[in-house]
């Protein structure tokens, strides 16, 4: 089995390095640019030294996960010295392998392996990772590895080329961020009629997670329920001239997801082109 070394020890490093060394691959080396993150990481990987550089992480493994911000990617593997048959892999949902060139022009093999996963902390990264999507960009015989990898830590993989990956991290963005973002948005409503924060939090998380798990259950489209779904325009007009006099800075965001739900509630067959048609045209500003 191939030896592995980390550049980066953040979250996602330390994750992935004490997952894939409890899945019984040697994870022998790390380095990073916080010092203790690394001495921490080195710690709770049996046999894992803490190196002094980047270089010497590539010196003595021969799979390197670089696991640092993605602006950090480009720096870090212009500095190092890497070698034939060498494998580098990146760890960013964005970026493509173009970004490895200069390992590429050394003679390494070089890929992505990125876990469609939120890490919010350290805890959180462990517990979540294993079954896990992995997307990942390689050739073979490294794509057959990070495969491997990904099965080893419970989870499946996808396969994206260059093109495809910015597109897969915007879903990943909606999915998650953004529904951190609607939540926020959410609890603020709940403040115009002064409930804080976290009593609106608490309040709408069984919402949040019913519809999780409708969505696993019941599947798109047929899990959309809401005003939308039913066609029920009198209660999109009373959202729209409440959010109109008491949260206008909502009022926008409210009127585009409205016109994506709309395809949603068609499919799912509950509503009729023409109810549609009156909701696209009540979202739009443009109800005659």
């Amino acid at each position: 089995m191939a030896s592995i070394g980390f550049i980066g020890a953040g979250t996602v490093g330390t994750a992935l390095a004490v997952r894939l060394s409890e899945r019984g691959y040697a994870v022998l080396a790390i380095a990073s640019r916080t010092r203790d993150s690394a001495e921490k990481l080195a710690r709770r990987i049996s046999n894992c030294r803490l190196a002094e550089s980047n270089q010497e992480v590539a010196s003595l493994t021969d799979l390197v996960f670089i696991a640092t911000s993605d602006d950090a990617i480009a720096p870090v593997v212009n500095a190092v010295q890497w070698r034939q048959g060498q494998s580098v892999v990146h760890c960013s949902g964005s970026a493509s392998t173009d970004i490895l060139e200069r390992a590429r022009r050394a003679g390494a093999r070089v890929g992505g392996f990125h876990p469609l996963q939120t890490f919010a902390s350290l805890n959180e990264a462990l517990e979540n990772l294993p079954g896990s999507t992995f997307a990942v960009e390689a050739e073979d015989p490294l794509y057959s590895v990070l495969t491997k990898m990904a099965q080893d830590l419970d989870g499946r993989s996808i396969r994206l080329t260059a093109p495809e990956k910015v597109l897969y991290h915007a879903a990943a963005v909606i999915t998650s961020n953004y529904t951190v973002t609607l939540m926020k948005m959410a609890t603020d409503l709940w403040g115009a009629f002064g409930v804080p924060t976290a009593e609106a939090t608490e309040a709408l998380l069984p919402l949040l997670r019913g519809t999780v798990n409708n969505i696993a259950k019941v599947g798109l489209p047929n899990c959309l329920t809401g005003p939308i779904a039913r066609g029920d325009i009198g209660t999109l007009r009373q959202h729209l001239a409440s959010l109109q006099e008491r949260a206008p800075g909502v009022l926008g965001a409210y009127r585009q997801l409205g016109l994506q739900a709309i395809p949603v509630a068609l499919a799912k067959g509950k509503i009729d082109r023409e109810t549609a048609g009156k909701m696209k045209a009540i979202l739009e500003g443009k109800e005659s």
